[in-house]
């Protein structure tokens, strides 16, 4: 008595793996760069979000500018002084989406003596996989950014 066999063989399995290999190897890089992409757009927000913060901290208050931290705040946030409550506390502690995002130099000012400048920073947190371009701002609302993923300056390209 023989049985029919039923099933695929060996070399037409091995021929759907490659197949699905190729594929991946395509996929993959692309889904990678769509990554870095999503990441510096959510940087470059970041950055204009920490920038109209900042202004509404400065009129608020009337202290100038805040420290990254003072202008979040935890949940639920009442707003004060050194807690302004203007961005998610996400963002207030310095990281989000793939990027450190800092306010360099900025301390605490006071009304008699105000901060009247600050810098925001935002440097990937692995150049070449989180993103590719680090970028910068301060008050003049600017947007600046450099190709290496260093820490840009001021001297660094206006984001267009």
């Amino acid at each position: 008595m023989n049985k029919k066999q039923k099933g695929f063989s060996l070399i037409e399995l091995l021929i759907v793996v490659a197949i699905i290999l190729i594929i991946a190897a395509i996929a993959i890089p692309n889904l990678l760069r769509a990554r870095m992409a999503a990441n510096e757009s959510s940087a470059v927000g970041s950055v204009r979000t920490i920038n109209t913060a900042e202004i509404s901290y400065f009129t608020t208050y009337g202290v100038g500018f805040a420290p990254l931290a003072s202008l979040g705040g935890a949940t639920p946030c009442a707003a004060a002084l050194g807690q302004g409550c203007l961005i998610d506390n996400t963002l207030a502690l310095g990281t989000k989406s793939g990027y450190t995002i800092d306010t360099p130099g900025v301390a605490a000012g006071t009304a008699s003596n105000p901060t009247v400048a600050y810098t925001v920073t935002a440097v990937p947190v692995a150049i070449g996989q989180s993103g590719q371009r680090g970028f910068f701002s301060d008050q003049s609302g600017v947007i600046r950014y450099n190709l290496t993923g260093a820490a840009p300056t001021v001297a660094d390209l206006p984001l267009q």
